[in-house]
């Protein structure tokens, strides 16, 4: 995995909060996660800092109504961090049935959560923000 640089566009928490991080392999994971969200149509994103617990990146896209977020990218702060990224249950599919249900865990609703400790399950989460971020682009 190449060195990642955090997008200028990306909120300017995000990237104060990456470049405070020293380079481990979770802080590349985050850093590609946020790009993915960087730059896609509709979406706009909170970063909620929450020093000695979790560092919290929350997606929305415009088109939502009902849900406040489409996924959220905790960076879990213990040592060494790790990720915690979570899904509504309704709005992925889990194929390889990778992720944790959390009844009502998400915002008061069903979720499916993947927890991250080791790069090799980028893609597979990757995915599933996609499949999300298409979930609520067509939200009516």
């Amino acid at each position: 995995m190449s060195e990642a640089i955090m997008p200028a566009s990306l909120l300017p928490q995000v990237t104060a909060f990456v470049a405070d991080w020293p380079d481990e392999p979770m802080r590349r994971v985050f850093i590609e996660l946020a790009e993915m969200l960087n730059g896609l149509p509709g979406v706009t994103c909170d970063f909620i800092a929450r020093p000695g617990v979790s560092y919290s990146l929350r997606p929305r896209h415009k088109k939502q109504q009902e849900r406040p977020l489409f996924a959220m990218i905790d960076v879990i702060d213990d040592e060494p961090r790790w990720l915690s990224v979570c899904f509504y249950e309704d709005m992925i599919s889990d194929p390889e049935e990778a992720g944790d249900l959390v009844p009502g865990g998400l915002a008061g609703s069903d979720g499916y959560c993947f927890d991250l400790t080791t790069p090799e399950r980028l893609a597979y989460v990757g995915a599933r923000l996609m499949e999300a971020f298409r979930e609520a682009a067509s939200s009516q």
